[in-house]
């Protein structure tokens, strides 16, 4: 008889119970509303104001578009079924409101400016996580498709307290986790309190990069390091957050360290990356690399906005 090899076991799921049951129920029938996405502010800035210039004129203001899409991205409709939605809705409504067609549509997603998908700066210090995950892309008709699975690499800068998507980036397949880390604080506004990655972001810039962004503070950096790591030298000040860690896992014991520490809350992201995957989908939509890039930081700002219609207050009962 064949045993099964330790990294075959299974752990015994851990069952949880949500506390505010009602009010994220309520969230989850709002996300379905259409008033949320398509807001009167939205319909009042639809159109493009005449500037009197020769020449033709923009019909639908970057509001259109980027209403329009998330109307697509939402309930999951290609964009001439998109099109007939608004049609309809439009003259449901008795609205005179020109729509855009799906060709406008397809062209005007590459060309939208940078989508603010972050809330107001406050004055309060974040934690945040940070995680890396792999988006399907479509190949177009090629006769030699590649060998390889297409896909880009998405990453997400998360706020632990509130499950919100601060920052995030889209990159070839090829770039490292821990490259594109330094662009991705560059987004924050807040000062940060602490940053918890997995063992990928183990790297000399992640310590100095969060080491910037505290703003004076100290930030404590939460990624655990390889088990044959060394304490530094000479170490600069970024890199005693990285000593500590190592002292306090050799002590503890590295399961406990992860529960001491807070470092468990890394899971936090894990989730929001399965939100993403699950509601927006695990494939994306644009063939060009700008498109993709849209339609990140718009995926950004659906969730953010069903984050505060309503989440779970779990905790865990076995």
């Amino acid at each position: 008889m064949k045993y099964p090899k330790r990294s075959q076991y299974k752990h015994a799921k851990s069952q949880y119970r949500v506390r505010n049951w009602p009010e994220y129920e309520a969230g989850l029938k709002k996300r379905g509303d259409l008033t949320v996405w398509l807001s009167d502010d939205a319909l009042a800035a639809w159109r493009v104001p005449a500037e009197g210039k020769p020449g033709g004129q923009r019909t639908y203001s970057d509001v259109a578009i980027e209403a329009a899409l998330t109307i697509r991205m939402v309930f999951h409709l290609p964009l001439r079924q998109t099109e007939g939605f608004l049609r309809c809705l439009a003259e449901l409504l008795k609205i005179d409101l020109p729509i855009p067609d799906h060709t406008t549509l397809s062209r005007r997603l590459k060309n939208l400016s940078d989508i603010q998908f972050r809330r107001l700066p406050t004055d309060r210090p974040i934690h945040v996580l940070i995680d890396s995950t792999g988006l399907r892309i479509h190949v177009g008709y090629m006769q030699n498709p590649p060998r390889n699975r297409a896909w880009r690499k998405l990453h997400l800068a998360v706020d632990a307290d509130t499950g919100e998507i601060v920052a995030s980036a889209l990159t070839a397949r090829q770039t490292h986790d821990c490259t594109p880390v330094p662009a991705l604080l560059e987004q924050l506004d807040d000062p940060i309190e602490s940053l918890s990655a997995d063992g990928a972001y183990d790297t000399k810039a992640i310590y100095e990069a969060a080491h910037g962004r505290g703003r004076g503070r100290a930030v404590r950096v939460l990624i655990p390091p390889g088990r044959d790591a060394q304490l530094s030298s000479n170490p600069s000040t970024a890199l005693r957050e990285r000593d500590r860690n190592i002292r306090s896992i050799r002590e503890l014991g590295r399961r406990d360290w992860h529960t001491s520490s807070g470092y468990s809350k890394r899971s936090l992201v894990e989730n929001t990356m399965y939100r993403y995957k699950t509601i927006i989908g695990r494939s994306m939509r644009s063939r060009t690399f700008d498109g993709q890039r849209v339609e990140v930081q718009l995926a950004s700002k659906i969730l953010n906005t069903m984050a505060q219609l309503g989440m779970p207050d779990s905790y865990r009962v076995a």
